[in-house]
């Protein structure tokens, strides 16, 4: 059986944690068979907005962008078709695993320009199967704020084992 953290909590009145509630889970003979925390697994991944995206020089499909994130303005190599000056996406730091690709990215240089992350599809993050570009976001989208907020994707999922009363 699966359900949410916050069904969970419509239903009883407690301020406990994730953690807490599956120990108690646990606790009262429950088994837990797994939690699914996508607001974890989607930390890294946080609104920015592009400021410029020039063409690359030595590559005709790539654009030099520089974004600005919530922690200073980045340079990012983007092969997407869609990056764009003043577009707001999701923005990879480097050190952030990206699932739909299966490989944790790393400060590098792509045809000779520093690159220090990625503007990421929605197949790249497995929210979709839109690979044609970038996410690209409502321009009120706020720089800064964690995908798993935008898509409604910060509410734990906890998986418990339904057993049958022992007769012994």
């Amino acid at each position: 059986m699966k359900f949410t953290l916050e069904w969970l909590k419509e239903h009883l009145e407690t301020t406990a944690t994730l953690n807490q509630v599956v120990e108690k889970l646990t606790d009262i003979g429950l088994e837990v068979e797994g939690v699914e925390d996508r607001a974890a697994t989607y930390a890294p991944f946080k609104v920015a907005e592009v400021l410029e995206a020039e063409q690359h020089p030595d590559a005709d499909r790539l654009r030099v962008c520089q974004v600005k994130t919530a922690d200073g303005v980045l340079q990012v190599v983007c092969g997407a078709p869609n990056a764009r000056k003043g577009m707001k996406a999701v923005f990879a730091p480097a050190g952030s695993y990206i699932p739909g690709l299966d490989v944790t990215l790393k400060k590098s240089k792509i045809r000779g320009v520093e690159s220090n992350g990625m503007m990421v599809s929605e197949r790249e993050m497995e929210l979709g199967d839109d690979q044609n570009g970038i996410i690209d976001l409502p321009q009120d989208t706020p720089i800064g704020a964690p995908l798993a907020q935008i898509y409604g994707l910060n509410d734990p999922v906890i998986e418990i084992n339904v057993t049958p009363n022992r007769p012994d």
